[in-house]
Formats: C-alpha cells, structure tokens, sequence
C-alpha cells in the first residue's frame, strides 16, 4: 500500500514543528453550531479578515504571522452534529476521553481529574482546542478575539520556548522526533535514525507493524488523513527536583564507589566550576533524564556533559551494556532498536511530541511555589497503541525491561518518596540505587483530541441537522 501523501490536506502541526516562540491554547465550547460550522468552513477554505486560515503541513517559503490549528474532543465532534453512526467508529479510549482514563495514565492524587482546575473539571464542555503559534503576542490576541465570535472560550492556555530551548527542569528538550516517509523536513537534517511509515502519525496508513492499520473512522472523509493527540497541561515541580538532586549528591559523597561516576580529576568535562558535589547532582540529573542537561546523550557520552569531541544528538542506540540506565526518562519513553522484552515493539510507539513551558521563569538558586510547566502534545494515529501504551506499559509500569519492571519513571512516573527508586548505572556494570524522590510532575488538566484532515474540517462544516 503506497498511498501518497497530500501535505496540502493535513494539518501543520502534525509532521513537523512551527518553532515559533509564543503559544496559546484555546479551549473551547460549541454553543452556536450553525456559527461553529460557518467558522471551520471559512477557516479551511483559506480564512477572510474575521476567521483565522488552518495551516496545512506544506512548506511555506514565507513565514506566515501564525499558525492555527484545531483539535476536536468526543463531545465536540457530537456538539457539531456527527452522526452516531459515524461517531461510534472512532476509537473507544477517544471516546471516553482522558478523564475516564486517567488510572492507566497514572493520574491519580494531586494529578486526579477532580483537581484539575477549569475548565477541564467539565470535560464534557470541553469541544475543541485551537492553538494559536507565533512569535508576536498581538497575533495571538488578534486570533483569538476572532475565535471568540464563534465559540465559547472556556479558558486560555499560554505558553512560550524559554532560552536555549529548555525545560524548567533545566534540560534541552525538543530533540528527537520521528522522521516520516515522504516528508522533508530541514530541521531533521544529518538525522540518521529509522524512518518512520506514515501510519505513525496519520490515519489510512501502513504502520511499522506488517499488515496492521489502524481503524479510519468513517466517512472516509472524515477520518482519512487525521491524528490524535492527548493535550496535557503538566506542572513540573522544578524547586522539588533541584532539592532531590542536592539529596541524591549528598548521599553519593559518601558512597564508596562516588568515583566511577565523577572522576575528581576531570570535574570540568561535567560543568565549568562545579565541585564535586555539583558534578554528581549533574550526573544524576543526567542519568535520570538520559540525556545531560545541555542535551548531549548519556549514552555517547557517560563522562563528560562537555565532551572534548564533537557528539551526535541523535545517532545512538541502546545495547545490554549501555551506560544510559534503562530506567531513565528517555530510554523508557523511546527504547530505539535496544533490547526489550517485546522486541516487536520496538519502533512501533513512537509519538510525536510538541511543546512549550507555561509559568514564571524559575531560578534554582531562589526556589519558590509558583506553578509552573509543559503545554504538551503527544500526537499519534491510536492513542491506545502508542500514548496510553508508553504511559502505562513504559512509563509508569516499567514492563519492557525486568530491571527496572516495579519502578516510574523518574521524572514523569506516579512516584512516592515512600516507593520511588531508580538504579544509577556504573563503569564496572553494578549500579547505585537511588530512593526517596517525590513526584516531580502533576498534571493540571488535558484531553484527547481528534486533529482532523482539512478535508475533514470541510466535512464537518457541512453537517447539516
């Protein structure tokens, strides 16, 4: 099956990246059908002076002021008139929605939906998401006022890139992403990773298992060409992980085997000025992640965040000997071609992730309370197949590997200072086990939405009652 691919016909934000400096999610209710269909047939059919254009996946030579995409809940494809027939061949995790699934995700405690703040406390409510990409503040105001004539507005989502392209937990993020068939995409240049069938990501495509489709809803016009994406808004608590690192290095001083991690000698490959302390908060961190804070892969190079020589971002694998412990954040979350207990599985999970930090600048030296976090999007052709599976399976349950089977994630997982544990690896093949980390990420609300083909948007602004 070699179906080619229309980039014109799928929305923009699905294969490759905006790189715009600003975003704002606006969560949205349909509470005028006849105004809502109106608006997504002019917004698909190019826009006008009142209604923002969807922007598709193609190149564009100039770069546009914004970018606006919708994803569409469940509830907002039934607020827009889909008949049930149709409705009822859409996945059933899509259908119930995130809340209902929030004990495979591992959202339960300070992360159960009923502490999620509004207005994701109504899923019910919840219809659509439009994200607004830019890199001026106005074009986002702009937008959104126009939106705002055709829905409701629940609430506002704002985030941004902070310097360098970090996270609040002070890691390079954004760094590896799937590479799709037949698509070109300039910042993947020099990647050489797997690439991966269009089914990953798109509905009506070969995926990485032979034979397997996943299910396109119906009408084909509908459901061809589309995605899903579980938005999460995630609250990182970064004063609690800069205190678990200072923890984590206090015990290591004193272990016996501190220098198979940090040789004293050579404290500045790990970070200029750092003392011995500071370096094995580092490697923590770095271990922890998979990756050292400035984004250079743990596997390549285990002693050094500073390498002498010049390291790939992306070139890597795993082996049986690998450095990168095989329960770190990044090992978990993409294992690569490295030795799992399901090798068909390799590969075949893979998400694409977007994301911006919302929040306050945080500074590690004058921790405060204030929230802060990731808008993130985790973006695939079944979220059962691949998010809820990574989430679960991966994530939260460790089930690929018996060595870490029993124990989260460190960064992401549902920890406890009670049960958390995570297993540094050594030169020598042993491992110093690490406990007593809190959980360092909540999360503060979210949905799974369906990202519809433009094709798709026509269509449901020609419902009629």
């Amino acid at each position: 099956m070699n179906t080619k691919l229309d980039l014109a016909d799928i929305q923009g934000n699905i294969l490759r990246g905006y790189r715009r400096d600003l975003v704002r999610h606006l969560i949205l209710e349909v509470t005028d059908r006849a105004a809502a269909r109106r608006f997504l047939g002019s917004a698909v059919d190019g826009g006008s002076d009142t209604v923002p254009a969807i922007t598709p996946g193609e190149l564009w030579d100039i770069k546009p002021p914004f970018c606006f995409n919708i994803g569409i809940t469940y509830e907002g494809l039934r607020a827009l008139g889909t008949p049930p027939e149709h409705l009822k061949t859409f996945p059933t995790e899509f259908a119930q929605g995130m809340t209902m699934r929030a004990m495979k995700l591992g959202d339960f405690g300070d992360s159960a939906p009923e502490k999620w703040p509004a207005p994701f406390d109504r899923p019910d409510r919840v219809h659509l998401i439009a994200s607004i990409h830019s890199d001026i503040a106005d074009q986002l105001d702009m937008v959104e006022q126009q939106v705002a004539e055709a829905f409701t507005v629940l609430g506002v989502r704002n985030g941004r890139n902070l310097p360098e392209g970090k996270v609040f937990f002070g890691y390079v993020d954004g760094i590896s992403q799937p590479r799709f068939e037949q698509v070109y995409d300039p910042e993947q240049e020099g990647v050489d990773e797997p690439i991966d069938p269009l089914g990953t990501a798109l509905l009506g495509y070969p995926t990485k298992q032979d034979g397997v489709l996943f299910r396109v809803p119906t009408p084909h016009a509908l459901g061809f060409n589309g995605s899903f994406n579980a938005f999460r808004i995630l609250a990182q608590d970064a004063a609690g992980f800069e205190a678990y690192l200072d923890q984590a290095a206090d015990a290591l001083m004193e272990h016996p085997k501190r220098e198979q991690l940090v040789d004293p000698n050579n404290l500045d490959l790990i970070g200029k000025g750092l003392d011995m302390h500071g370096a094995l908060r580092e490697v923590v961190a770095a271990q922890m992640c998979g990756r050292w804070r400035n984004g250079i892969p743990y596997e390549l190079s285990p002693d050094a965040q500073w390498p002498e020589q010049e390291v790939s971002l992306t070139n890597f694998d795993y082996t049986h000997v690998s450095r990168c412990p095989a329960g770190s954040h990044l090992r978990r979350g993409n294992p690569r071609g490295g030795p799992i207990v399901q090798r068909i599985a390799n590969y075949t999970r893979r998400l694409v992730r977007r994301g911006m930090s919302y929040g306050p600048d945080f500074d590690p030296q004058n921790p405060d309370t204030e929230e802060r976090g990731l808008l993130g999007s985790f973006i695939g052709a079944n979220i059962g197949a691949q998010f809820e599976a990574v989430m679960c399976d991966w994530i939260n349950l460790g089930l690929q590997d018996p060595r870490i089977t029993g124990a989260n994630d460190p960064l992401l997982g549902a920890n406890t200072p009670e049960t958390s544990w995570f297993d540094m690896s050594l030169p020598d093949g042993e491992s110093i086990r690490l406990h007593g980390f809190p959980r360092l990420i909540n999360t503060r609300g979210g949905a799974y939405t369906f990202l519809p083909s433009l094709t798709a948007i026509k269509y449901l602004s020609e419902l009629s009652d």
